[in-house]
């Protein structure tokens, strides 16, 4: 008779799995049924570290008592969620720990990984200084330096771009590693001649915008905008009632997801981001995937995302505008190639980001038998 113990659930989830697979842990505020780049990065990375055979186990508002966060009630907190996150890290004794949010279920998790000596990584996807300015007047010094403290025993804080890094660094932040984003270039694609029915008889050029309707997105930087044709807009968020009883004339599609934004995406002729907070903006590499030409701010996010597009692709010409004046980028981003938008749009693949982020989660060895150990005794 075999000494050996019996498999636990995660040897059962494991067997089969390929060698190098791990059990990883994400704690999250932003999940489904929320619609914003977070989820959306999160979504299409769960998706492709499944698909590598990692096995992955979300802890997300769904699971908690929550209350609304005042102002933004379809972002929920969840409350007294501490034991429960202990519970779970030691039964199903992850070999990585990814806290992905600043939120209650952040808090709670880097409370019990800093109390069991735990190793774990964080992400800074949010330029909360500067949306808090905006929203309520709070000095940025102030946020930053609370973000600071969030994030400081992280072993890695991942972040989508070199400029990003850089400025964190500056600011203080330490053991900060690159974890870029990506698109479905498969579902985002050109469409020749597929046009949704609810945009084929609108005026052309059609302009599109996907993203939150809040202040800090600068959505009506947008619809101010004196263009010819017509201005699409996919999203909700706190100031749509207002947009829409204001700018009348654009066309307000609320939120859309999969295949039939995909579809959004292709139908259109432009894609204009007014925001000049974003850290990324993934939506700007589902625009391109699509074979949109992009026009926006020279900001951080714009700046980093088309790079070398902003020159030529392949011969075919610039794959985007970035211009202080926004309607001028908007017209010259016009004239620019679908196909110039598309190319480089394949640069952005999950794959790619997902390596990056298990190389950011990677646990030396005698660390990770170390945890182990801890959480047998603990």
């Amino acid at each position: 008779m075999s000494s050996q113990a019996p498999l636990d659930e995660n040897d059962v989830l494991m067997r089969g799995a390929p060698e190098h697979a791990r059990m990883i842990l994400i704690v999250t505020d932003a999940w489904a049924p929320q619609v914003n780049g977070v989820v959306r990065t999160l979504e299409g990375t769960v998706r492709a570290l499944q698909a590598m055979g990692h096995v992955v186990k979300i802890i997300s508002p769904d699971a908690f008592r929550t209350i609304p966060l005042p102002s933004y009630p379809e972002i929920r907190l969840a409350l007294f969620a501490k034991n429960t996150i202990a519970r779970v890290i030691d039964s199903f004794r992850p070999d990585a720990i990814h806290i992905a949010t600043e939120g209650t279920l952040g808090l709670a998790a880097r409370r019990v990984c800093v109390r069991w000596k735990i190793p774990f990584s964080t992400a800074f996807h949010t330029r909360y200084p500067d949306y808090v300015h905006a929203r309520y007047r709070i000095p940025r010094r102030l946020t930053w330096a609370w973000l600071k403290w969030f994030h400081k025993p992280a072993a890695s804080v991942m972040v989508a771009t070199d400029t990003l890094r850089r400025e964190l660094l500056g600011h203080g932040f330490g053991n900060v590693r690159i974890w870029s984003r990506g698109a479905d270039t498969q579902l985002f694609r050109p469409r020749p001649g597929d046009v949704v029915p609810e945009l084929a008889s609108l005026e052309r050029p059609l302009w599109l915008n996907v993203g939150r309707m809040a202040v800090e997105k600068n959505m009506e930087g947008f619809l101010a905008l004196d263009l010819p044709g017509t201005k699409v807009v996919v999203g909700e968020g706190p100031q749509m009632a207002m947009l829409q009883a204001k700018y009348p004339r654009a066309v307000f599609l609320g939120l859309r997801h999969g295949e039939n934004l995909a579809r959004i995406f292709a139908s259109c002729d432009a894609f204009v981001f007014p925001s000049r907070t974003d850290t990324f903006g993934l939506v700007l590499a589902e625009a391109l995937a699509s074979g949109l030409p992009v026009a926006a701010y020279p900001e951080q996010a714009p700046c980093d995302v088309l790079g070398g597009g902003l020159v030529d692709v392949n011969g075919m010409g610039p794959a985007g505008v970035l211009d202080d004046d926004l309607g001028r980028a908007a017209q010259k981003a016009l004239t620019l190639s679908r196909e110039a938008a598309r190319a480089y749009g394949l640069n952005f693949s999950w794959d790619a980001c997902t390596l990056q982020f298990v190389e950011n989660l990677v646990m030396p060895e005698v660390r990770r038998r170390l945890y182990r150990q801890r959480l047998q005794t603990a």
